[in-house]
C-alpha cells in the first residue's frame, strides 16, 4: 500500500478531499477511496495524473505503484519472494545490457 499511503499523505498535506481527486480522475469517490486504501489498483494513467496534480515526481509515483503490484504478486511467498525478485532483477539487468542485433 505504498502508493495509497503516498496519495493520502499528499492529500492531507495539501488539504484536498477524496471527492476532489475522484472528480479529477473522473471516477466516483468510493473507487478513489479503495485506491487510497490499497483495495483497488489505480491505472497507470491515473498515477501519472495524480503526480501532475500534486506536482510530484512521476517516476517516484510510478515506482511506488509498481512496488505495490510486486508485493501483491508475492503475497504469501515469503520463503521464495526475495529469490524471485533477485532472479527477475538479474534478468532485467541482462536484458538492458544486451547488445542490439
Amino acid at each position: 500500500m505504498l502508493f495509497g499511503n503516498k496519495i493520502r499523505a499528499l492529500r492531507d498535506e495539501q488539504g484536498v478531499l477524496q471527492r476532489q481527486l475522484a472528480a479529477y480522475l473522473e471516477i466516483d469517490t468510493p473507487m478513489f477511496s479503495k485506491i487510497e486504501r490499497g483495495d483497488r489498483r489505480a491505472k497507470r494513467s491515473q498515477v501519472i495524473m495524480l503526480a501532475e496534480y500534486f506536482r510530484v515526481d512521476e517516476k517516484e509515483m510510478l515506482t511506488l505503484w509498481l512496488a505495490d503490484k510486486i508485493l501483491d504478486a508475492l503475497e504469501g511467498e515469503e520463503e521464495l519472494g526475495l529469490c524471485a525478485i533477485e532472479t527477475a532483477k538479474s534478468k532485467m539487468a541482462d536484458t538492458f545490457t544486451e547488445e542490439p542485433r
